[in-house]
C-alpha cells in the first residue's frame, strides 16, 4: 500500500517516487510543530500515535541539513527536524477544484504570534551561536571535539586507505557467508610437513591481490611473510559486526511492524556447542506474514539460566521491545520439551500477551509425542527418526523397501502404493506417523534384516552394520509398545491436530472442539486399566507377527534381578511406566498449550470473512477481542467497526467472494476503512499457530534446513550462517566499516595489533 503525502498541495505517493517518506514523530511538542507548520485543521485533534500510525510527509517538506544518509538503503531525519517547506497558495489558482486537504486560515492574532515565534527562534539560535563561537575561540583545542560531527572532517589519505582496505575484507567476507564457504581450508594435521597451506580466506585475498587491487597489494607488500594478513582475531571481530548488520536489517523491520512473535527450532550442533535457532514472525508493510531467521542462542542446561540468556539476548543484544511480543512456540526434540516449558513460563509472567502456542510447521502429534517425560518414548523417537535418515541415505535403499513393500502389500496394490509414495518424504512429522510406523514395521524389519544378511556383498560394512543396529532396535519389545500406545492414545488429537494445520475456518473450528478431546482423553484415563489391556494385546499381537521375544526391559529386570517378591508383569509394568503418565501428560500439555487466552485469540478469528458466512453472521469477535484492546488504534468505535464490517460481507455482491484468510483479508484494497479490523488481524496473523499462508515468505526456516543439511558439523558457523541464510539482505559496507573503526581501531589507525603468527617450517 502506498504512503501519500499529507502536506497540503502534495500528491505524492511512495509507490511514484524514490523520496523518502517520513512518520509524524510521537513527541507530543515536535509533533505539534509539524502540524502546525502543516497548516492542515483536521489534523489538529488527532494524536501523536495516530498522526504517527496513518501520516506521512516527503522528504520535498524538509531542508535538505535536516536529512542524514546514513548508508544507500537509508534516509533518515535528524532528531530535531522540523518540516519548513510547504506550498500554501496554489489551490488558490483553480478555486473551484475540491481540495481534500483544507489549509487551515489563520487570523491576524494567530499570523501576529507565528511571526513573534519565528523571530524569538530565530534570536535564540544566533545567540547559541555567537556562544559557540566564543567558546570555541577560548578553547582552540576543543574545536575538533565534540562541538563537530566527525563525518565531516575530511580524510586523510592514509584513513581512506584503510577504509578501502577494509571495505575489501568485509566484502570477501560476505561472499564467504553467502555461498557458505567455511574460513578455514585445512586441518593442521592434514597439511604436509614442510608446507604451508593457506585457509580460504588468506586465499581469497591472494586472489584479489593477484587480479589487481591495489590497496591490498600495497598493504600485502609492507606485511611480514611469516604473518597471518587478516587475523583470526579481527576475522572474529568483522563477522560480529556482519552478522550484526545484516540482522539489524530484519529487526528493523519488526519493530516499523510493532507485533511480532518468536520461535525457536529444535537444538542445533555447531562446532560442538548446542545452539537454539531463533526465528521471528512479524507482518511487513506490505501485508506479508513473514518467518525469518535472526541468530543462534546458545544452549545452556540449567532452565532457569536458559530463560534469562534468552530474555537478555532478544531485549539487550538484539533490541526487540517484547511489550509487542505477541507469540511465542518452540520446537524442540525429546528431552529438552520441559525445559523450554520454563522458558516460556518465565516470559508470559514478564508479558502476559506472549501467549504460548503450537508452531504450525509441526504436527500436533508430534508436538505431543516429543513432550512425553518418559524415557522410552524418547529413545522411540529417536529411533524412528534413525530408520527413517537411513533409508534416505541413497535411492538404492529406498528402492530396497520398496520392494519389500510390494511384496508384503500384493493383495492390497493400492496401500502399497500409498506407502511407498510416503517413504519417499519425511514421513516421522505427519499427523498419523505412528499408524504409518506400526503399519510399515513388518516391511522396515525385513528389509533392514536382509541388508545386514545380504550374501551378495551390495552393501559396505557402513551400512550393513547400521541395518543391523537399527533392527535390532525395532524388534526390542519395549519399543513395539512404545509405538503402539503413542498410536492409540494420539488418535484421539490426530484429526483435532490435522484442523489446526489447515485453512482459517478449520482453526476456528478446531478450537471449539477442544473440550471434545479433553473430554476423550479423560475417559481413557479413567478406564486405563481397560485401554491399556487393548493396547497391550496388539502390541503382543505385533511382536507375535514379528517373532519378537515379549520380557520386560533389561534395565528392570537387572535392577530386580534375584528380588524374589517382585511379581510385576509386562502389562502392569507398562501400564504404570508408559500408558498412565503419557496420557496425563498429554491431557496436561493440551491444556498448556491452548490455554484461555489462546482460545479467545483463535475464536477472534471468526473476524475472516469466510468464516463469518459459516457462521451466518452471528460473530461476537468483541468479546474475545479485549485481550487485544490496548493494541487498537481506536478501540472505543471497535464494536460500531465491526458491525460495518459484518453489514459489508454480509450484502455484498453475488459475485464477490468471502476472503477465506488472513493474509487475503490484509490485503483487502479498503481494508484501511477497518483499522481496528486491520490491528486485530494483524496481531493474529503473527500467532505461531497460523501457518504462513504464502510459501515463499517463510524463507527464514526453509533456508535454515539447507544451512543444516549442507554444511558439516565443524564447519559451522553462527556468524556465518545468518550471512548464508539471509543472503538476500542489503547490506551497507560502510557502515560495517565505520563501525568497526569505531569498536576496533582509531580512525586512522591500522588494526595490525590483532596479527598473528604463522610458521613457515
Amino acid at each position: 500500500m502506498p504512503n501519500f503525502c499529507a502536506a497540503p498541495n502534495c500528491t505524492r505517493k511512495s509507490t511514484q517516487s524514490d523520496l523518502a517518506f517520513f512518520r509524524f514523530p510521537r513527541d507530543p511538542a515536535r509533533c505539534q510543530k509539524w502540524v502546525e507548520n502543516c497548516r492542515r485543521a483536521d489534523l489538529e485533534d488527532k494524536t501523536p500515535d495516530q498522526l504517527n500510525k496513518h501520516y506521512r510527509l516527503c522528504a520535498k517538506h524538509f531542508e535538505t541539513s535536516m536529512i542524514c544518509r546514513t548508508s544507500p538503503y537509508r534516509t533518515v531525519l535528524r532528531d530535531n527536524a522540523i518540516p519548513t517547506i510547504f506550498d500554501l497558495t496554489s489551490h488558490l489558482n483553480n478555486p473551484h477544484s475540491r481540495h481534500r486537504k483544507r489549509i487551515k486560515e489563520l487570523s491576524e492574532d494567530e499570523i501576529r504570534t507565528l511571526k513573534q515565534k519565528k523571530i524569538d527562534e530565530t534570536s535564540e539560535q544566533e545567540q547559541k551561536h555567537k556562544e559557540t563561537n566564543n567558546s570555541n575561540a577560548q578553547n582552540p583545542s576543543e574545536e575538533e571535539g565534540e562541538g563537530q560531527d566527525e563525518d565531516i572532517l575530511p580524510l586523510t589519505l592514509e584513513e581512506k586507505e584503510n577504509k578501502e582496505y577494509l571495505k575489501s575484507l568485509f566484502e570477501i567476507l560476505i561472499l564467504m557467508g553467502k555461498q557458505n564457504i567455511p574460513l578455514d581450508g585445512h586441518e593442521a594435521d592434514e597439511i604436509p610437513e614442510g608446507l604451508f597451506t593457506p585457509d580460504n580466506f588468506q586465499a581469497l585475498l591472494e586472489c584479489r591481490i593477484n587480479s589487481g587491487e591495489e590497496v591490498l597489494r600495497k598493504r600485502f607488500e609492507t606485511t611480514a611473510v611469516n604473518t597471518l594478513f587478516c587475523s583470526k582475531t579481527q576475522q572474529r571481530q568483522m563477522l560480529e559486526i556482519c552478522e550484526s548488520c545484516i540482522r539489524e536489517e530484519t529487526l528493523r523491520e519488526v519493530r516499523d511492524s510493532h507485533f511480532f512473535s518468536i520461535i525457536t527450532d529444535d537444538v542445533v550442533d555447531i562446532a560442538g556447542e548446542e545452539h537454539l535457532p531463533v526465528l521471528v514472525r512479524f507482518v511487513d508493510e506490505s501485508h506479508n506474514l513473514r518467518e525469518e531467521f535472526i541468530g543462534f542462542l546458545p544452549y545452556e542446561a540449567d532452565a532457569e539460566i536458559l530463560a534469562v540468556k534468552f530474555h537478555t539476548m532478544r531485549t539487550e543484544k538484539w533490541g526487540l521491545n517484547m511489550e509487542y511480543c505477541r507469540g511465542q512456540a518452540y520446537i524442540v526434540s525429546s528431552g529438552f520439551s520441559s525445559k523450554m516449558k520454563v522458558v516460556a513460563s518465565r516470559l508470559l509472567e514478564k508479558y502476559p500477551q506472549a501467549i504460548y502456542t503450537l508452531c504450525s510447521s509441526c504436527a500436533l502429534n508430534t508436538w505431543l509425542a516429543k513432550s512425553v517425560p518418559v524415557m522410552g518414548v524418547s529413545v522411540a523417537l529417536g529411533t524412528i527418526e534413525e530408520v527413517c535418515s537411513f533409508f534416505h541415505r541413497s535411492p538404492q535403499l529406498l528402492l530396497e523397501l520398496d520392494n519389500v513393500i510390494s511384496v508384503l502389500f500384493q493383495n492390497s496394490k493400492e496401500r502399497g502404493k500409498e506407502l511407498k509414495e510416503i517413504c519417499h518424504s519425511h514421513w516421522t512429522g505427519r499427523h498419523d506417523a505412528f499408524e504409518i510406523l506400526v503399519e510399515l514395521l513388518q516391511a522396515l524389519v525385513l528389509c533392514l534384516d536382509g541388508i545386514n544378511s545380504d550374501t551378495n556383498v551390495r552393501w559396505n560394512n557402513c551400512i550393513a552394520g547400521r541395518a543391523f543396529v537399527l533392527c535390532s532396535a525395532v524388534t526390542d519389545f519395549d519399543f513395539i509398545v512404545t509405538i503402539v500406545v503413542l498410536k492409540n492414545v494420539l488418535s484421539f488429537t490426530r484429526a483435532f491436530g490435522k484442523n489446526l494445520q489447515g485453512q482459517t475456518s478449520d482453526v476456528f473450528f478446531a478450537a471449539g472442539s477442544l473440550t471434545a478431546v479433553l473430554h476423550s482423553l479423560n475417559e481413557v484415563m479413567e478406564n486405563i486399566e481397560v485401554y491399556h489391556e487393548f493396547w497391550f494385546e496388539e502390541a503382543t499381537n505385533l511382536a507375535t507377527k514379528l517373532d519378537i521375544q515379549m520380557k520386560l526391559p533389561g534395565k528392570f529386570r537387572r535392577a530386580h534381578q534375584g528380588n524374589l517378591e517382585s511379581q510385576l508383569t509386562s502389562e502392569s509394568y507398562y501400564k504404570e511406566t508408559l500408558s498412565v503418565p503419557t496420557v496425563e501428560h498429554i491431557i496436561q500439555e493440551l491444556k498448556d498449550i491452548f490455554s484461555e487466552q489462546h482460545l479467545k485469540a483463535l475464536k477472534c478469528l471468526s473476524l475472516v470473512p469466510s468464516v463469518m458466512g459459516q457462521l451466518k453472521f452471528n460473530t461476537s469477535e468483541e468479546h474475545h477481542a479485549d485481550m487485544y484492546r490496548s493494541d487498537l488504534p481506536n478501540p472505543d468505535t471497535l464494536s460500531a467497526e465491526l458491525h460495518c464490517w459484518r453489514i459489508k460481507w454480509k450484502h455484498r455482491g453475488k459475485d464477490i467472494e468471502l476472503p477465506s484468510t488472513i493474509y487475503e483479508a490484509l490485503h483487502l484494497p479498503d481494508i484501511k476503512f477497518f483499522p481496528n479490523v486491520y490491528a486485530l488481524l494483524k496481531v493474529l496473523c503473527i500467532l505461531p499457530v497460523m501457518k504462513v499462508e504464502n510459501e515463499r515468505y517463510e524463507n527464514g526456516r526453509k533456508r535454515l534446513k539447507a544451512y543444516l543439511r549442507n554444511t558439516l558439523t565443524d564447519q559451522r558457523s553462527s556468524n556465518l550462517a545468518l550471512l548464508n541464510i539471509n543472503f538476500d539482505i542489503k547490506h551497507d559496507l560502510n557502515l560495517m566499516v565505520d563501525t568497526y573503526i569505531k569498536l576496533y581501531t582509531s580512525k586512522s589507525e591500522l588494526p595490525t595489533d590483532n596479527s598473528e603468527t604463522v610458521e613457515n617450517t
